[in-house]
């Protein structure tokens, strides 16, 4: 389906009336939403999606009847929400060619309305392998972090059977070696100064 011919000159994409999203992306062979917005007025016009690079003679896709009544058409489906303002465009199993340009439009019996979003389609096949690397590299993750942990038990029962005897005797050995350097009169709580006293008068003293 396409534009009314007596509408195609008056037509005015990208107006503020109508937002959606500049891009999207969408993954092989599942479903792909689009959400455009439009201004208070608007809630019972006909809303459309459109496929083509140029606005004024891009081909509709699926259209609403000024209702909130879901429309669909060939994989590509609908819905009017007027209450929040806001119509929402599903396109079911994607394919490599659904690439393309595309428009969310509004009837307009002056100048139809439209804003262009670029739809992207992705090979599963690349997700799939990007997830299953991510599932990969949190298991060798877990797994070095699980592994690490034997060795740090084993680290700290090394620690208590061997090094802290080892200290223990260290310092043992190092109060040994000080009592030996000791002189044998302090040993025995005898004054230095006494010993000496008592062989100078020994010496000094007249027979």
């Amino acid at each position: 389906m396409r534009l009314p011919p007596a509408l195609l000159l008056l037509s005015l994409p990208g107006c503020l009336s109508i937002r959606g999203p500049e891009s999207v992306w969408g993954r092989e062979r599942e479903s792909l939403s689009v959400q455009c917005h439009y201004d208070s007025g608007w809630e019972t016009s006909k809303k459309w999606w459109c496929r083509g690079a140029w606005w004024a003679s891009c081909r509709i896709l699926v259209e609403t009847q000024g209702l909130e009544r879901e429309e669909k058409g060939a994989r590509v489906s609908i819905k009017d929400n007027q209450r929040n303002r806001s119509f929402t465009v599903t396109m079911q199993e994607l394919r490599p060619d659904d690439a393309d340009t595309y428009w969310c439009g509004i009837e307009n019996p002056g100048a139809n309305l439209g804003t262009q979003i670029k739809v992207t389609v992705g090979p599963r096949e690349a997700a799939l392998a990007v997830v299953g690397s991510q599932v990969s590299r949190k298991t060798n993750t877990s797994h070095l972090a699980s592994s690490s942990r034997p060795y740090r038990r084993t680290h700290y029962v090394l620690l208590v059977f061997l090094k802290v005897p080892f200290l223990l005797g260290l310092v043992g050995a190092v109060l040994w070696l000080e009592e030996r350097q000791r002189d044998p009169a302090e040993q025995r709580g005898q004054p230095i100064y006494a010993n000496l006293s008592s062989g100078l008068l020994t010496k000094d003293t007249p027979v």
